[in-house]
């Protein structure tokens, strides 16, 4: 199947690929539905999406603005909604999840409860290491710099250094 057909296809089913986007091998865009509501991923233009980067909105979105890069295998879930600002570069295996699961009494199966949807939110020019783990409800500021590895549990300032696990401010960009 050519390009254009591919992004026809994807168009019809929630996905939204602006001008000069670079599609690798294995990529796959899954926006999700149900009979109540249906998913979208927006891709900007200029964005490059890397061999197997996984998206999937699971009836949620997901937002690339311009100029996003996204490294090998990257996997973006946006069950809660997640944004990522201009000119910002993923590094591969890098996790983005925008939802947390119900933890019930003992009584009750975990896996039988609704996800709490935790919106994700990364600015501007950041830079985000491989193998990173960014989890819902987090929002990193514009200009941002994650160190490999790095587990984000909660929001970094902007123009932030942080590493480790959970990751922690070590120092700012001047």
């Amino acid at each position: 199947m050519n390009i254009f057909n591919r992004i026809f296809q994807l168009r019809s089913k929630g996905v939204f690929i602006h001008h000069n986007v670079k599609l690798h091998k294995a990529v796959s865009l899954t926006p999700g539905c149900s009979d109540l509501k249906k998913g979208t991923i927006t891709i900007s233009g200029s964005c490059e999406l890397s061999k197997g980067v996984v998206v999937n909105g699971y009836c949620g979105s997901v937002y690339l603005s311009e100029n996003v890069f996204l490294g090998e295998y990257v996997i973006i879930y946006g069950h809660g909604g997640v944004t990522i600002g201009c000119n910002t570069l993923i590094a591969m295996h890098t996790c983005i999840i925008s939802s947390n699961h119900t933890i019930p009494n003992k009584d009750k199966l975990i896996r039988s409860q609704p996800d709490i949807l935790l919106p994700v939110s990364i600015g501007a020019d950041v830079w985000i290491g491989a193998g990173c783990k960014i989890l819902g409800g987090v929002t990193i500021g514009d200009g941002c710099v994650v160190g490999a590895g790095a587990v984000v549990t909660k929001n970094l300032p902007p123009n932030s250094i942080s590493v480790g696990n959970p990751a922690r401010v070590i120092r700012y960009r001047v």
